[in-house]
C-alpha cells in the first residue's frame, strides 16, 4: 500500500508522514493510485453540496460552489497551477525552450488567469446543472475527478515522452505500460457505470461523457507534445483539470434517467 500512501501524500494535502525519498519507480507506482485518490477526494468534495441539496435545497449554486472549493483546497490547487502554467505557455507561441521556460515560471499570465477562471465556472454551472437525487453530486465529482486523473495515466503512456530532463513530469512520463493504461481505462469507465447506476443516472450518458472527456484530454496531450516536446508535470496538472472539468459538463449535458 505504499504506492497508495504515497499517492496521497503527493497529490493532496492528507498528512501522510515517512515517506522514503521518491524515486521513479516509486512515482510511477505513485501515479497508478491516482485515479482512485481522485475518486475519493472528489466524493469528499461532493458532500457539501450533497449537505445543501438535502437541507437548503434552493441554494444548489452555492453548494456546488463550495463542492469545487473542497476540491481545490484538498489537492492545494497544484492541477489548477499546472493548467495555468500550460495554458501561458501554449499562448505565448513561443518556441518549445521559451515555452517551457515561461511555464517554468511562479507568476501567473493572463491566458492561465483566463483559463483557470473558466474551467471553475464550468465545474460549478455543471454540478449547478445535475437533475437527481441528493447523492448524485458526489458520484459526479468521484467520477470527474477519477477520470482527469487516468488522463494523466494515458499521458503518462510509455510512447510519450517528457519535455524535460527534470521535475516530477520527468520521473512519470513514458513509465506506464500498454496493459496498465488499458486496465485503468477500462476499470474507470466501469467505475462511471456504477456510479451511474448507484444514483439512478443515465447508463449510457455517463460513461460517454468520460469518454469524450478523454478525447478532449487527448487533443490537449497530443498538442502539448507537439509544441513542447513532450509533456510535463504541469501538462498532467491541465489534463486533471480539463478532464474533470469536460466530464461534468458530460454530465450535466446527458439525459437524466
Amino acid at each position: 500500500m505504499t504506492g497508495l500512501l504515497r499517492a496521497f501524500a503527493l497529490f493532496t494535502i492528507a498528512p501522510v508522514r515517512g515517506m522514503p525519498t521518491l524515486t521513479r519507480d516509486d512515482a510511477a507506482a505513485a501515479l497508478r493510485w491516482l485515479p482512485l485518490v481522485g475518486a475519493v477526494v472528489g466524493a469528499a468534495a461532493g458532500l457539501p453540496m450533497t449537505a445543501v441539496l438535502h437541507w437548503a435545497p434552493h441554494a444548489r449554486l452555492l453548494g456546488a460552489a463550495l463542492s469545487v472549493l473542497v476540491l481545490v483546497l484538498a489537492t492545494r490547487a497544484l492541477h489548477l497551477d499546472g493548467l495555468a502554467d500550460t495554458v501561458d505557455a501554449l499562448g505565448s507561441h513561443a518556441p518549445a525552450e521559451r515555452a517551457l521556460e515561461i511555464m517554468r515560471r511562479s507568476d501567473i499570465g493572463p491566458f492561465g488567469v483566463v483559463a483557470v477562471g473558466l474551467v471553475l465556472l464550468v465545474d460549478v454551472a455543471a454540478l449547478t446543472s445535475l437533475d437527481g437525487g441528493v447523492w448524485r453530486p458526489v458520484a459526479a465529482l468521484a467520477l470527474a475527478a477519477a477520470t482527469g486523473r487516468v488522463g494523466v495515466l494515458v499521458a503518462a503512456h510509455a510512447a510519450v515522452p517528457s519535455a524535460r530532463p527534470d521535475g516530477f513530469g520527468s520521473y512519470v512520463a513514458g513509465s506506464q505500460t500498454t496493459l496498465v493504461v488499458a486496465v485503468e481505462v477500462v476499470g474507470v469507465l466501469g467505475f462511471g457505470v456504477g456510479m451511474a447506476a448507484w444514483v439512478d443516472a443515465s447508463l449510457l450518458g455517463w460513461p460517454v461523457a468520460q469518454l469524450a472527456a478523454l478525447a478532449v484530454g487527448t487533443a490537449l496531450r497530443v498538442h502539448a507534445t507537439r509544441r513542447f516536446g513532450g509533456v510535463t508535470g504541469d501538462v498532467f496538472g491541465a489534463l486533471i483539470e480539463l478532464g474533470s472539468a469536460a466530464t461534468l459538463a458530460g454530465l450535466a449535458l446527458s439525459c437524466a434517467a
